[in-house]
């Protein structure tokens, strides 16, 4: 991995600062004593992994980029981008859970949330003591968000909540939930409104936990709303508001999905290099091979491209720049590197990377799921296409 990242023709420089390549090494430690042991053992059992994420609370890794007077790290998005690198290079479904809480639950409650909610909700997400679930995605409702049907009647003091969500991250452990619902179902996509919610609120609870072929010590279940009273002050900014508030997480969860991608497909390189440099066929190395070692270049050459792409991006959040398309343009790059990397990873191995006592088909179960969530890669082409023509005319 080279350390040294220079964008030269626009005077961007990714070189990671003394602090920054001090919080690589802690993470990666963490991850190599407390993460690649278990990564395995959780994904067979499917059991969300309690005491890691308890490590990582304590840790700071739960409130990476949330502010220190609300109990965060105060860390900033490169730094956040380190981290699920790193913490996916051991196991991607921890990692997934790590950039789900951040990103989308707590980064939407700081972002868009009153001083009441953050102050209600980010001490004890910052700290680990539940983990956040974020809700947009429904059964009529998938990349197409505008097709949302939870809705939310206001009555007095409070709305009342109705519907469902599927495919959530932390559906099931996660006590905080922001959700997006219909309060105006004459406006479309501008009806849509957020509110910050809990399990303290009678009607709010999880549903069918989802048998996934990757991510599966990720908990990935349906939400349920059955007349959930509301307090009107957990309603997150103004009604119509929620669709263009997801929008804008989506785009900081793009980074962290690339992030992820990267750290999965480094991952998976370094197991096909270390078995091909263990591995002997006809009387030498299998890293003597020119065929492999061309498997090697190019998944080499991809991983640090797909770095490049989403250190860019995060660099670019952090400078309050405008940033959707490159955090579109990391993640779909990024995220089909990492299917390739570690398709590749299995066909280095042979027979071996087919089978669970390797990592590899590990890498790739998990590496399918990050063409998928948080917008598809045809989602991330529109994205960049829509942009690309609008300068055009």
């Amino acid at each position: 991995m080279t350390d040294q990242m220079d964008h030269e023709s626009s005077g961007i420089s990714f070189d990671l600062s003394e602090d920054q390549e001090a919080l690589r090494s802690h993470i990666r430690a963490f991850v190599e004593e407390e993460v690649k042991p278990i990564a395995l053992q959780y994904d067979e059992s499917q059991e969300f992994p309690h005491e890691v994420f308890r490590k990582l609370g304590d840790l700071g890794y739960l409130g990476i980029v949330m502010p220190p007077e609300l109990g965060g790290s105060g860390m900033d998005f490169m730094e956040y981008a380190i981290v699920v690198e790193e913490v996916a290079r051991g196991c991607p479904s921890i990692a997934l859970g790590v950039a789900a809480h951040n990103g989308l639950c707590s980064g939407h409650i700081n972002r868009f949330g009153s001083d009441e909610l953050r102050a209600k909700y980010i001490p004890r997400l910052a700290k680990g003591e539940t983990m956040g679930a974020w809700g947009l995605t429904e059964p009529s409702a998938g990349s197409d968000a505008g097709g949302t049907r939870t809705t939310a009647v206001r009555d007095g003091d409070h709305y009342i909540l109705n519907g469902s969500k599927n495919f959530i991250t932390h559906g099931n452990v996660g006590d905080i939930c922001v959700v997006m619902a219909v309060t105006d179902k004459t406006a479309g996509k501008r009806g849509i409104s957020a509110f910050a919610i809990d399990k303290s609120m009678t009607g709010f609870y999880g549903n069918k936990k989802e048998n996934k072929l990757g991510m599966r010590c990720s908990d990935t279940a349906g939400l349920v709303f059955d007349n959930v009273r509301v307090p009107v002050s957990h309603l997150i900014g103004n009604e119509g508001e929620g669709f263009i508030q997801a929008l804008q997480i989506l785009d900081g969860g793009r980074i962290s999905i690339a992030a992820l991608s990267v750290g999965l497909a480094q991952g998976a390189f370094e197991a096909a290099v270390k078995y091909s440099t263990e591995r002997v066929q006809f009387g030498k190395r299998l890293a003597d091979m020119q065929a492999i070692q061309f498997k090697l270049a190019r998944m080499s050459m991809e991983i640090e491209a797909a770095r490049l792409l989403t250190y860019k991006a995060a660099w670019m959040r952090d400078q309050n720049m405008t940033f959707g398309v490159a955090a579109s343009i990391a993640k779909l790059y990024s995220s089909e590197v990492a299917v390739r990397t570690a398709e590749e990873a299995i066909q280095i191995h042979g027979g071996y990377g087919y089978v669970k006592d390797y990592p590899v088909e590990k890498y790739w179960r998990d590496s399918k799921l990050l063409t998928i969530g948080e917008g598809t890669s045809e989602v991330q082409k529109i994205v960049i296409t829509r942009k690309l023509l609008a300068e055009l005319q």
